[in-house]
């Protein structure tokens, strides 16, 4: 992969359309696209090129996690909700085999007792939760070891 950025996909799941509409004080004020724009820049900052995927419909997630291979060097996923219960979205993650971060804008281990579940945490090389947007720069760092065999 050496002469290439690698490509780091970045997924959004589940009501993450409506960042900037939902819970400031859980979520901040950035609106998605918002989001996106600061997670390219943090990603050019390292070396890394990104795409965006986003939907409301755990089939579509599926689907577009089936389709990563060869198209991405790892995945950047906040699956939102999905992630405490959606084993359709662990399974096409676990076939997609691309190195993973999962983040969250909360601490979701500090909130209600099921968004403790993460049904897809054993199968990322890292879970960040609770650092806002700076989550996914922390996400994309973390990748960028991976992805250089710099990972300790």
């Amino acid at each position: 992969m050496s002469g290439r950025s690698h490509v780091v996909e970045v997924m959004h799941g589940v009501n993450l359309d409506q960042l900037g509409r939902r819970d400031p004080q859980l979520y901040g004020t950035l609106t998605l696209a918002e989001l996106e724009r600061r997670i390219e820049a943090d990603a050019g900052e390292l070396g890394l090129r990104t795409r965006f995927f986003h939907t409301n419909h755990e089939g579509a997630f599926v689907e577009h996690l089936h389709g990563l291979r060869g198209q991405a060097d790892a995945v950047v996923l906040n699956p939102g909700a999905w992630t405490h219960y959606a084993w359709a979205i662990r399974d096409a993650l676990e076939i997609a085999s691309l190195p993973a971060v999962e983040v969250h804008l909360s601490d979701v281990s500090r909130r209600e007792p099921w968004r403790s579940t993460s049904v897809i945490g054993e199968l990322c090389i890292a879970s960040i939760a609770g650092r806002g947007a700076d989550g996914y720069r922390d996400a994309l760092a973390r990748l960028t070891d991976e992805l250089s065999g710099t990972a300790r």
